[in-house]
């Protein structure tokens, strides 16, 4: 008798074990690296389907505090009609206004706060304990290492999410990319909108020097990361923490995603490492956690293996930095302070 398959799981678990991206680099790793470049990059956008119109950005600081040796501020954006986003800015207290200062944007992972525990929120026991599990104010600590940082929500997070729990029993990211999609519109290209959008804020700004301005972010923030970097030539700097894989892995076998990470057909044409290196030849900093249970950390430095191949096409190997750190799916915090002063 003809062995037969009933189970959707073993379904896609066979496609995957074979599959590999039309465009992945790693396919043709030989190729010229410009033209690979150029037509990812193509593709990449055309993947992301349509983009908003801008509005005018509409700054309000609603507050501004000094915290100890910070000056926090909330700040709300007007990204496109009908959309406005929160965010939490810190500073050093003595920040000269000067236009001379590197700034930082600092995203977010699929967490239960959004942005606050990124920025140091201690408002709860939950927001702490996110914090000290995952070393997860990283926006704080850039402030306190000297950078102007940027904590903005992701839609569906924080104070954007509708309600404590809006749709019982599924994730929000993937009620709204069902949504969105039937109309060809995508929480990740929605996302890496309103990230474009606080690049624009963030070159008004007195003190930040246009030309100085990083990206950082874990897990769902390393997913805003690479996409928003290879997008957007302004981010001089980037930091992906706890991401790099192939969708192979941690996507198509373990389901390990949501509806605010991926576009249609993406894994078609590139995987995250291609992703990743298309941000090159711009300085980019890897992390990796050996106890990583959410990105394995066998599939990570393969990853970054094949993100090191991109970069020594372009001529940018130096300028690619890794961080494997004996930790969980977090921030290290190892390198990073060294690689953002060097760059910005």
């Amino acid at each position: 008798m003809a062995k037969r398959n009933f189970s959707m799981q073993a379904y896609w678990d066979s496609i995957a074990d074979s599959w590999q991206p039309r465009l992945s680099f790693a396919k043709k790793p030989d190729q010229d690296w410009q033209l690979w470049h150029q037509e990812s990059l193509e593709k990449l956008y055309d993947l992301m389907g349509d983009w908003p119109e801008p509005v005018d950005l509409n700054p309000e600081i609603a507050y501004s505090v000094t915290d100890g040796d910070l000056i926090r501020e909330r700040i709300i954006l007007d990204t496109e009609a009908g959309m406005s986003i929160p965010c939490l800015l810190m500073k050093p207290l003595n920040m000269p206004e000067d236009r001379k200062q590197a700034a930082i944007l600092c995203s977010h992972g699929h967490g239960r706060f959004g942005k606050d525990p990124v920025a140091g929120i201690r408002s709860s026991p939950a927001h702490v304990a996110d914090i000290e599990l995952m070393n997860y104010n990283y926006a704080e600590q850039m402030a306190r290492a000297g950078f102007l940082t940027l904590a903005p929500d992701l839609r569906v997070f924080g104070e954007r999410r509708d309600g404590e729990n809006p749709f019982p029993g599924r994730d929000p990211c993937n009620v709204n990319y069902v949504k969105g999609s039937i109309l060809g519109l995508y929480p990740l290209t929605l996302n890496v909108w309103d990230m474009m959008r606080c690049v624009d804020y963030l070159q008004t700004r007195p003190e930040v020097d246009p030309q100085r301005i990083g990206m950082m972010g874990l897990s769902q923030g390393g997913t805003m990361t690479t996409f928003t970097t290879a997008l957007e030539p302004r981010i001089k700097a980037a930091d992906i923490i706890g991401y790099v894989n192939s969708w192979s892995g941690f996507g198509i076998h373990r389901a390990n995603f949501c509806g605010s990470q991926v576009v249609p057909q993406i894994y078609r044409y590139l995987d995250t490492q291609d992703i990743a290196g298309l941000i090159a030849p711009r300085p980019l900093l890897i992390e990796m956690g050996i106890y990583d249970d959410c990105f394995y950390i066998q599939d990570q430095v393969t990853g970054f293996g094949d993100v090191q191949k991109i970069y020594q096409a372009a001529g940018a190997d130096t300028d690619l930095w890794q961080d494997i750190h004996p930790g969980p799916h977090a921030f290290a915090g190892n390198k990073a302070f060294d690689f953002f002063k060097r760059y910005l």
